[in-house]
């Protein structure tokens, strides 16, 4: 066994944190990011939303940002009694509108509407809204709490979609360092259980994405996860497709580390050590060690193959994100696909051969160094792989996020900026990393262990007598002669015995001395400063790193800012206006932040007839998509300044999800009233927001 060295028992606590801080990382992003964003927004309806119609309309239709699927009794609508109405059948209307038909016959009151549907870049979306025949009532019907994708399936979801950006990553980056930088890697255990624990990873992450995806984007309950009827439905998705296609291309990446760290590293292994250049660098790479022509001719063969073999499977891995997720939706798809699929591949040469690159500066053994050459090949890679990021990055950022509002005002956005930020810190540990890199001395690897050999008492060097028991040859290479007579047969019989023993000690003696000098050279090496500032400010970018792929895997779950401002848009035209409207109703619209968590949304009051004595007033509470939401407590205060009249407060009653009304609502006079409503969504947060309109 080989014993520790002081640098790997200090390395060992830095693992540690390092796993530590991925840990907590994820569990803070997971926690914080909650349900999947909504990718497509609920952005009108008709009925619209807490309309007032005179007689009961034969559907209902929801138009969203961008295509959806659903399935028949993915739309319902509720009486005021709670019992479904509708007939469960959905049709297609085009332009992204959909409508469920109504029972004829309907009663006088408030009808609710929900649905639950996927996103054309497959996160589940769900909602509620509601409409009143007649006039507005109070409603039994019951609107679940738990949006979709949300609960324990949601969150278990969420990981495995983490678990799966990790696994790739650690999969292609690990491969590509060991081809392209560090061939000798291919024989060192360390890299070896890296990148099949990144292929356990993946495989393990989709297939948990595959057995939940029917529950994450329908009911939500763990006991449908193995409905077999749920798994055949997600198979003729394009998810679905996706999950599938990505399984079958890890079936041949397992062929492809298999003769990696088979075939490869034993070829590598013949080939001997590697020659020096001109600068002292040891040549890594294809034609790192050379042994005779046959050979490196077989070994550059193989070394293609791989590189081709495995540069496939990586763009088809790559492309089963592409296919399904953000890149397949919104304009230019035929472009962002491509794009998505150069961008996660850099990411994982990047990341993941940051990940190798650690390992072999920590835990490499001392008879197989990571080259100063296979170090400053990995810089040179590193870079471009940037260079790659920078520019699609740059492209992906235009096509998400459209404009400046939408990079500081959304979530989108402001998660954007924290990876930019990141990749900025990143970029700079890194080029401390490069000189270090450029500073690096080369240490020759230390002598493996000699095998010893029955029957033979090794050299005078080896801890041997000088000579061989056997033929009693001197060390000089002369013979004694030996008499025969009596005690030849006892004299042979011991001399084989203690012949025997010595060639004991001698192999346990190599094998001593060949540990120490491992050790010494493991010393040696530690001992360069170069090296160890570069281990310093590896594991620096592998923190740093760690965080950046966590919020990358976020933005994944998170709705385009382009997406988000374009339903705000459309809401705000079709629902929302801060003038009278038709029929004399006045609506405003009044964004409001509380501070707190889920404090975000708009408040929109409608006042009707919006003239002096009585009037109806509703009072509707929006997430910043759409969504009616409720909070615990709404207040709203009349004052007109000029004539010093209020404030007159009004109290409105809840009737359904995110929807209060109040009726009989007096207005004194008429003249420039300031509507203020008090919005509190906790216990501590609250906020209040003002508009002034005219009334009467």
């Amino acid at each position: 066994m080989r014993p520790s060295s002081p640098a790997r028992q200090a390395a060992a606590p830095r693992v540690r944190t390092l796993l530590l801080l991925f840990v907590a990382v994820l569990g803070g992003l997971l926690a914080g990011a909650g349900p999947a964003s909504a990718h497509a927004a609920l952005t009108g309806s008709d009925p619209q939303q807490g309309a007032v119609v005179e007689e009961a309309p034969a559907q209902v239709s929801l138009t969203f940002s961008e295509a959806v699927a659903l399935s028949d009794g993915a739309v319902r609508v509720y009486d005021p009694k709670g019992e479904q109405v509708d007939t469960g059948t959905t049709s297609d209307l085009g332009g992204n509108t959909y409508a469920v038909d109504l029972h004829a016959g309907l009663p006088d009151g408030t009808f609710t509407v929900t649905y639950q549907v996927v996103s054309a870049d497959s996160h589940p979306v769900s909602g509620a809204f509601t409409f009143s025949v007649g006039a507005p009532s109070e409603t039994a019907a019951v609107v679940p709490e738990q949006e979709a994708g949300g609960g324990l399936v949601g969150g278990l979801y969420g990981f495995a979609r983490y678990a799966a950006y990790a696994g790739f990553t650690v999969l292609v980056g690990g491969a590509a360092f060991v081809l392209a930088c560090w061939p000798r890697g291919a024989g060192v255990r360390p890299v070896q259980r890296l990148v099949v624990a990144g292929w356990l990873t993946l495989t393990a992450a989709t297939l948990a994405m595959l057995l939940l995806r029917g529950s994450f984007t329908g009911s939500g309950k763990i006991g449908d996860v193995f409905d077999l009827s749920l798994l055949g439905d997600v198979l003729q998705t394009k998810t679905g497709a996706a999950l599938m296609s990505r399984l079958l291309l890890l079936a041949a990446a397992a062929l492809f580390i298999a003769l990696l760290f088979g075939a490869y590293a034993r070829r590598d292994e013949g080939g001997g050590d590697a020659p020096s250049d001109a600068d002292g660098d040891t040549d890594v790479g294809t034609d790192a060690y050379r042994g005779s022509g046959a050979d490196d001719s077989e070994r550059g063969d193989l070394t293609f193959g791989l590189a081709i073999g495995g540069g496939v499977v990586a763009v088809g891995l790559a492309a089963s994100w592409a296919m399904a997720e953000h890149a397949s939706t919104g304009i230019q798809a035929g472009i962002a696909m491509p794009v998505d699929v150069l961008h996660l591949l850099a990411v994982g040469v990047w990341l993941g051969g940051l990940a190798a690159l650690l390992l072999a500066l920590f835990r490499a053994p001392a008879d197989t160094p990571v080259e100063t050459r296979a170090v400053r090949r990995f810089s040179r890679i590193a870079f471009g792989s940037v260079l790659v990021l920078a520019a699609t990055g740059l492209y992906q950022s235009w096509r998400q996020v459209g404009s400046w509002s939408a990079l500081t005002g959304t979530a989108y956005g402001q998660l954007l900026l924290v990876k930019i930020g990141l990749v900025a810190v990143l970029l700079g540990i890194a080029a401390f990393s490069r000189r270090w890199t450029a500073r690096l001395a080369e240490t020759p690897a230390a002598p493996a262990a000699p095998a010893g050999r029955a029957g033979e008492g090794g050299s005078s060097g080896d801890g041997g007598d000088g000579k061989d028991g056997a033929s009693g040859k001197t060390a000089g290479g002369s013979v004694t002669a030996r008499k025969p007579g009596k005690q030849s047969v006892a004299t042979a019989s011991t001399a084989t015995a203690s012949t025997a023993g010595d060639s004991r000690r001698a192999a346990q003696l190599a094998r001593q001395q060949a540990a120490m000098a491992a050790t010494r050279a493991k010393r040696i090496r530690d001992a360069d400063p170069s090296r160890t500032g570069l281990r310093r400010s590896v594991f620096a970018e592998a923190g740093v790193a760690v965080v950046l792929l966590a919020v990358t895997t976020v933005l994944t779950a998170t709705e385009p800012g382009r997406t988000e401002e374009e339903a705000k848009a459309a809401t705000s035209g079709t629902q929302q206006s801060d003038t009278a409207g038709q029929a004399g109703v006045l609506s405003l619209d009044m964004p409001f932040d509380t501070g707190g968590q889920g404090g975000e949304g708009v408040v929109r009051v409608d006042l009707d007839p919006a003239r002096v004595g009585g009037n109806d007033m509703h009072v509707y509470v929006q997430r910043p998509d759409g969504k009616a939401f409720d909070i615990p407590e709404v207040k709203i205060a009349l004052t007109l300044e000029e004539k010093n009249v209020g404030p007159l407060p009004v109290v409105p009653d809840h009737i359904a999800t995110g929807h209060w009304s109040a009726n009989g609502v007096q207005i004194p006079m008429a003249g420039d009233w300031e509507i203020a409503v008090t919005v509190r969504t906790s216990d501590i947060d609250q906020v209040t927001v003002n508009k002034n309109a005219k009334i009467g």
